[in-house]
């Protein structure tokens, strides 16, 4: 009788071993590893070295936007318009147009507006945020820039001027091994970028 039971033990192991590993276990697993590493990824990826260009020296933010079926005068028709619009949001200090040329569909602003970078019941963080911003308007496409970027930080005796080249550069704003923002022109370098993708994808949208 034992002996039976013995074999009969030894039969049913092979199933006890598949039934610990379950498929239905490896989801688990590997989701599991995709947390860990989704932990892993760095937050300031995107503001690392390379997202601030520059030109001769010069940071200039710069995309080319496709408007298929869109004249040059159409773009710059649409692109004036916005760019009116936002002369006349709140958060705007003595912004102009700066050049008007519908022969060459040209048009270009000068803006200073607030940047925040914190709002909240007890902290309010922001720089005066001071550039231009260019439309170059052609059949089909639209080139737009943003360049002359300086800030005033601080408000009365306090405040302190930086020039773009200065403070948020990839020399001045990132560490040597590409890995963080250094602490005093992190939250420029960040807002500086998250500003113009806002821009850049405004204008796409409208140009679409």
């Amino acid at each position: 009788m034992k002996r039976s039971l013995w074999i009969l033990l030894l039969s049913l192991l092979p199933l006890y071993l598949s039934a610990q590993d379950n498929t239905w276990e490896k989801p688990e697993e590997e989701e599991t590893e995709a947390q860990q590493k989704q932990e892993k990824v760095n937050p300031d990826a995107k503001y690392l070295r390379g997202a601030v260009p520059e030109i001769d020296r010069k940071i200039v933010f710069s995309t080319t936007i496709a408007a298929p079926g869109k004249s040059a005068s159409e773009i710059y028709a649409i692109v004036k318009k916005y760019m009116e619009k936002m002369l006349r949001e709140k958060n705007q200090f003595h912004s102009q147009i700066v050049l008007e040329d519908s022969a060459a569909w040209t048009i270009a602003a000068s803006f200073d507006e607030w940047l925040v970078f914190r709002s909240n019941a007890l902290v309010l963080d922001r720089t005066h945020f001071m550039y231009v911003l260019k439309a170059d308007c052609q059949k089909g496409q639209a080139t737009i820039s943003i360049s002359r970027i300086h800030y005033l930080y601080g408000e009365g005796r306090d405040s302190q001027r930086y020039r773009a080249e200065e403070w948020i550069s990839d020399d001045a704003a990132v560490n040597k091994k590409n890995t963080r923002l250094l602490p005093l022109s992190a939250k420029f370098r960040r807002k500086t970028i998250d500003r113009k993708d806002f821009l850049f994808n405004k204008f796409e949208s409208l140009l679409k």
